[in-house]
């Protein structure tokens, strides 16, 4: 018999370990013996189930598992001996093996210290608004320890007792947003004394969300400029979008359909034409201090190119005449994203509306604001960041996929492979993120 892949059968043991717990804990809140803390149901035990140690060490979850099996086995054995009493000799018994012959793995290795917040979720919504104050509230508190990359070498770490450790890593991926939370808010200690101060009174809830919001990007941003890949997988910032002369709406309203792809344009870089393979969404430096979101053709590019009306659009579509449409390079009253056409050419023209989207993609990219035009991510369906193509590189030729559990190209058929940016999109669809609080398998 062939066994279900490692990633497979782990992370439905963590889904189901993760839900249990969190449902045990609005349980204990319905019947008030759980109470509040900072603003959501506080967990009561100073334990919880480990699965960021389950990640760590397979051969700890497999245990973990068969152990959990055979308490399942024994606990329908029991029951079959209360309602069957001719089968009660023989379901006892096989209980009582069960129980015998289950592995048993120590307490200390699949439980953890455990907080009132551990299971709090971040309620910012990891948004471009949130991610910019918290940037301000770590450069003010948080940098002189653990550096402005945080790399954890700040001008003030050397004097510490212990160095802060590194952002350019999986470290925040190993802890409950809740968990990190209360670490900032009340500080850590080790049986030697206090390891970081906190920051209750100086901070307000928050701003320690948004400190930790930053923190996800910063450990993206030091991940880059170290090893060419985020450590861990990073979701597309939520932000408000503007789609030409239509309203406003939020990126969340693609969430769960839509992949999106994200570009950085400029005057040397202008808007891609629209792919519909995927939604794109621009992204431009604010450098007048006004946010323009209509937006125009670049110089070089207007010289080449004649703005069509709305009836010649339309006259030309009817006529069916691609190679002259794709000539024309701008295009006429947007629609919605689902509503659009690429029939002639249409270039993109959903545009993020916040002046601080530019320098939160720089950091995720790993590069200066200066150098960002040109850069374009990919995202997908569930709004994770998947896959970076640098500007000055040849596309998603030298664009890898993030965050993968295989080798990409191995497991296409020999017709999936049309170019790489066909590949890199079939390998996210097949591959997608499997995210637990507390740890994952990607």
């Amino acid at each position: 018999m062939t066994l279900p892949p490692t990633h497979v059968w782990l992370n439905a043991l963590l889904l189901g370990l993760q839900s249990v717990q969190a449902a045990l804990l609005w349980g204990l809140h319905a019947l008030g013996i759980a109470g509040d803390s900072h603003g959501a149901p506080a967990w009561p035990w100073n334990v919880r189930i480990a699965g960021e140690n389950l990640v760590i060490d397979v051969a700890l979850a497999r245990q973990f598992a068969w152990m959990l099996a055979a308490l399942a086995f024994a606990l329908v054995c029991v029951l079959i001996a209360i309602g069957w009493r001719r089968a009660r000799r023989w379901a006892l018994a096989a209980a009582i093996a069960a129980l015998v012959f289950a592995p048993w793995p120590s307490p200390s290795l699949w439980l953890t210290a455990a907080v009132p917040t551990s299971f709090h979720p971040n309620p910012s919504g990891f948004t471009v608004e949130s991610i910019a104050r918290g940037s301000h509230v770590y450069t003010a508190q948080c940098a002189a320890c653990h550096g402005a990359d945080g790399r954890g070498e700040g001008p003030q770490a050397a004097a510490l007792r212990r160095w802060p450790p590194t952002m350019a890593s999986a470290l925040l991926s190993r802890r409950a947003d809740g968990e990190l939370f209360w670490h900032v808010l009340y500080g850590m200690r080790d049986d030697a004394g206090v390891t970081m101060p906190g920051f209750a009174g100086r901070l307000s809830d928050k701003e320690i969300w948004a400190a930790l919001d930053y923190m996800r990007v910063l450990s993206a941003s030091a991940g880059m400029a170290a090893g060419g890949s985020w450590p861990v997988p990073i979701a597309l910032p939520a932000l408000t979008v503007k789609c030409g002369d239509t309203p406003a709406r939020s990126l969340a309203q693609w969430r769960g359909t839509q992949r999106v792809r994200v570009v950085a344009v400029d005057a040397r870089h202008p808007p891609p034409f629209e792919d519909p393979r995927f939604l794109t969404l621009l992204i431009r430096r604010d450098e007048t201090g006004v946010f323009d979101t209509r937006l125009k053709a670049s110089p070089g590019l207007a010289s080449g190119v004649r703005r069509v009306s709305a009836p010649l659009a339309d006259g030309l579509r009817a006529s069916a005449r691609p190679a002259l449409s794709t000539a024309l390079a701008t295009v006429t009253a947007p629609t919605a994203p689902s509503a659009r056409t690429t029939t002639l050419g249409a270039r993109a023209d959903c545009l993020a509306d916040s002046p601080d989207a530019w320098p939160v993609f720089a950091q995720i990219a790993g590069t200066s604001e200066a150098d960002l035009a040109g850069t374009e991510w990919l995202a997908d369906r569930d709004g994770w960041l998947r896959a970076l193509a640098p500007a000055g590189k040849r596309g998603w030729a030298d664009g890898g996929l993030l965050c993968t559990t295989s080798t990409a190209a191995a497991s296409l058929p020999a017709s999936a492979a049309r170019d790489p940016l066909t590949d890199t999109l079939r390998q996210m669809d097949g591959e997608p993120v499997r995210f637990i609080k507390g740890g994952f398998v990607h």
